[in-house]
């Protein structure tokens, strides 16, 4: 058992060590306070786009689940951890930043991944599945304190199963577009197809859908059509 004496220096070791990670804009050029002034501030949009992504979602949300505010939170999350990492430069920055990406990784995860793809003793329950991801997760996230590496093939590991499964999907000819660029509303869409099926799901783009660039939600709609 450490000492409090102990405690004390390793979170400061945690807190001033500095991320072996610098990008390429030059370090307090704009501020004292700020290391890298437009890495830091463009994380602004994740804490816009998430609450507006609840608020257009919303309907999606209920009909769905409402886990889907859980991880629109983990989004803002990303964002501040974000700010503080390219603020600071620090160790903890890093840490922080990437542990809030991995959360966001398992909690979409656990929402939409295809019943189809559940390994085989969870046997569908999607109760299961998510506990399971949820008990990795922790244990990745402590195993990261420790070894920081681990988080990196953690998230990894996530990334390209779920792009696996998209392209899996796909090859199916869903009904939706395959040049969607957005990686919650395309999983948005593949679960719809298990989940949800006698409702469809449209795509919409904030604030026209006729503007070049926009901001992708869904829409719910009843399936009408009688096969």
């Amino acid at each position: 058992m450490h000492a409090p004496g102990t405690r004390a220096k390793m979170s400061s070791i945690f807190a001033y060590q500095s991320s072996e990670v610098d990008w390429c804009e030059s370090n307090f050029q704009h501020s004292e306070l700020v290391a890298e002034f437009y890495n830091t501030f463009s994380n602004v949009f994740f804490l816009i786009f998430g609450p507006l992504m609840m608020f257009l979602m919303h309907p999606y949300a209920q009909t769905r689940s409402w886990g889907f505010y859980g991880v629109s939170v983990l989004f803002m999350v990303i964002g501040l951890f974000s700010m503080y990492f390219h603020m600071t430069l620090s160790f903890l920055g890093q840490l922080l930043d990437e542990i809030s990406i991995l959360w966001l990784l398992a909690s979409g995860y656990s929402m939409w991944m295809p019943r189809c793809y559940f390994p085989k003793f969870v046997k569908g329950n999607r109760f299961h599945f998510s506990c399971l991801v949820i008990m990795t997760t922790i244990i990745s996230t402590f195993l990261t304190f420790v070894k920081p590496t681990v988080n990196a093939y953690a998230l990894n590991s996530i990334a390209i199963h779920i792009l696996y499964i998209v392209r899996q999907e796909y090859k199916k000819h869903v009904l939706i577009s395959i040049t969607f660029p957005y990686g919650i509303v395309t999983m948005a869409l593949v679960d719809a197809e298990y989940e949800l099926p006698g409702k469809t799901l449209k795509v919409h783009y904030w604030p026209r859908d006729s503007w070049v660039i926009g901001l992708p939600y869904v829409e719910i709609q009843e399936n009408d059509k009688n096969c």
